[in-house]
């Protein structure tokens, strides 16, 4: 009997040893590969001058829609809510508009192209 557990716990340390050893191994490898891509990355951003960052802020432009493309009332300013998508800024009546504007942008956008075409 004594043997038997002897053995038992020889097997028991020699395997979980050599997993506690694998997982030791695989920490100290992914943190030198998480070095490596931190290094890489910092250099990655220095040659875009700020100036093309802050035009590229400023191209946003403000479509000027007064009537909510998904619920089709008017736009109140107290309740207005905004959504940039593809470089153009949207307004909707509420919040929960924009949800439903994100499963299907293209519909809604042709919406507010016919309200500024009736406009004209």
């Amino acid at each position: 009997m004594f043997k038997k557990a002897t053995a038992l716990l020889f097997i028991g340390i020699i395997t979980f040893g050599s997993n506690g050893l694998s997982l030791a191994m695989m920490y100290v490898e992914a943190e030198e590969n998480h070095s490596a891509i931190a290094q890489a990355d910092t250099g990655a951003h220095e040659h875009t001058p700020a100036i093309e960052v802050v035009e590229a802020v400023k191209e946003a432009v403000n479509v000027g829609n007064k009537i909510c493309p998904v619920g089709g009332e008017k736009i109140e300013e107290k309740n207005k809510a905004t959504y940039e998508y593809e470089g153009n800024i949207y307004n909707f009546c509420c919040a929960m508009c924009i949800d439903e504007f994100k499963k299907d942008p293209q519909k809604y956008i042709k919406k507010i192209e016919e309200e500024k075409q009736k406009e004209k």
